[in-house]
């Protein structure tokens, strides 16, 4: 089992045949399940057509980056599909992303530098989706923007958080000397806040835009945490993601030969199973407190909502068990060291979900990986040096406009709105790009696909 990408390009016929069953619909709510308002009966036409130049030209018009949505986001344009309501919805998300590959194949991807330079320069603080889409938004229209990145590398999550066999870094490193190319400077391995100050940015910079994710994994304090062998699900993946890319780790979290327990059941979870996989883990067990969901749209969800469903990702299908009603009660060990969890079944009490007494067991467990969401921003350096300030949720405030309570101080992605898609993180990017460039020329150009307060798709 390698770490190459799992899905194969589809076949030239089957991608024309899904993109013919677009029906040009009079309301096509493909475009209210799609935050960027992606302009899919057009180019699923031009694919009909094999018109794919016609169709980049289109899909590029909403989408800075398609290769990254066409590989991660859960298609909520597929869930708001017309076809959806009595058969299969067409396989958007397989067309979007054939349409970008091909594009790239033929060198149909170029850099579009400004016409002129507005004087005005920008920093963009991560350099994950959406503070690339608002970096790379900014620079074609004039500004001098410059990126920082605390990691050695561009990407943020795209690049540490997401296992190559779910996307492969080329799409990521052909991205960022594309923005090279058209203006966008990149500064690694500088940590602001420490490294240098937000004050310092705000000093040289006309705007500052704080991309840097919701960053701070949600715990779980009950007895036997700090045994060894618990950790959070991103000190797994990210050390394993920079050792496919050649680095040498030392001390890596390594699940060869071992009993691995993964507790949550989203797409960071999903990540921990098929790198464990691939490091040659003994078992792999997933727990999910909460009940297995439906495998078609429940009642309370109906169409053209985005439903919960019970997904099974690639990852899945190479193995490992899932359990759900599953309420894990303590980490055991011995010697400091983890041998196991104790889990209960899960009972709702007064719409709580509680273990329920009488059903404990114990699962063998060599190492335990939370991936139990996250809760927020980190604030270190944000509260002290800008004085912005964070809701009750955990994220940087931010008003209609996406600035923060300190003027010229911008928030967009995750940082602001929480744990979210990616396609969120690009169209708020595109978003708060145009917020900033009014507030830097008194007028955009620039679309401004969502609003900050916008939470129209449910959050996974």
């Amino acid at each position: 089992m390698d770490w190459k990408e799992v899905y194969e390009a589809q076949e030239k016929g089957t991608l024309k045949a899904q993109a013919g069953r677009c029906m040009d619909c009079g309301v096509p709510f493909c475009h209210q399940g799609c935050p960027l308002g992606n302009l899919i009966p057009e180019w699923n036409d031009l694919t009909w057509r094999d018109k794919g130049e016609e169709a980049i030209e289109r899909l590029h018009a909403t989408n800075n980056f398609p290769e990254f949505t066409g590989r991660l986001c859960p298609a909520p344009c597929e869930a708001s599909c017309v076809l959806g309501i009595n058969q299969p919805a067409v396989t958007i998300k397989q067309v979007e992303v054939s349409i970008i590959d091909e594009a790239w194949d033929n060198g149909w991807v170029e850099p579009l530098p400004p016409a002129r330079l507005t004087g005005k320069t920008v920093a963009v603080v991560g350099s994950g989706p959406a503070g690339l889409a608002a970096a790379q938004q900014l620079t074609r229209v004039g500004h001098t923007v410059a990126v920082y990145e605390r990691d050695d590398k561009i990407g943020g999550l795209l690049r540490y958080g997401i296992p190559d066999f779910k996307m492969e870094k080329e799409q990521v490193d052909r991205r960022v000397e594309q923005m090279k190319a058209e203006g966008t400077r990149f500064r690694t391995g500088v940590a602001v806040g420490t490294d240098v100050t937000w004050e310092q940015l705000r000093r040289r910079y006309d705007a500052v835009v704080v991309c840097t994710g919701a960053t701070v994994p949600r715990d779980l304090p009950i007895p036997g945490r700090d045994l060894d062998g618990v950790h959070f699900a991103m000190d797994y993946l990210v050390p394993a993601n920079r050792a496919v890319a050649g680095e040498a780790i030392e001390n890596q979290i390594h699940a060869q030969g071992k009993h691995v327990v993964i507790l949550g059941g989203g797409d960071t979870g999903a990540d921990c199973l098929g790198t464990a996989h691939r490091h040659g883990a003994a078992s792999v067990t997933t727990l999910a407190i909460g009940k297995q969901p439906p495998a078609e749209r429940a009642g309370h969800q109906p169409w053209p909502t985005f439903p919960t469903l019970f997904e099974v990702a690639s990852a899945h299908e190479e193995g490992g068990e899932r359990t759900y009603l599953a309420s894990t009660v303590e980490f055991v060990g011995e010697d400091g060291k983890l041998t196991g969890v104790k889990v209960a079944e899960t009972e709702f009490v007064d719409g709580k979900r509680l273990p329920k007494a009488g059903t404990e067991r114990i699962i063998p467990a060599d190492l335990v990986f939370l991936s139990l969401g996250f809760t927020g921003a980190e604030p270190a350096g944000i509260t002290e040096q800008v004085k912005a300030e964070f809701d009750g949720r955990g994220n940087v405030s931010r008003d209609g406009y996406y600035m923060t309570n300190t003027e010229g101080v911008f928030v967009a992605g995750d940082a602001g709105r929480g744990q979210s898609l990616i396609v969120w993180a690009i169209a708020e990017g595109r978003a708060a790009a145009a917020a900033v460039d009014k507030y830097l020329m008194g007028s955009t150009i620039l679309p401004a696909p969502v609003a900050p307060t916008d939470r129209a798709i449910a959050v996974l």
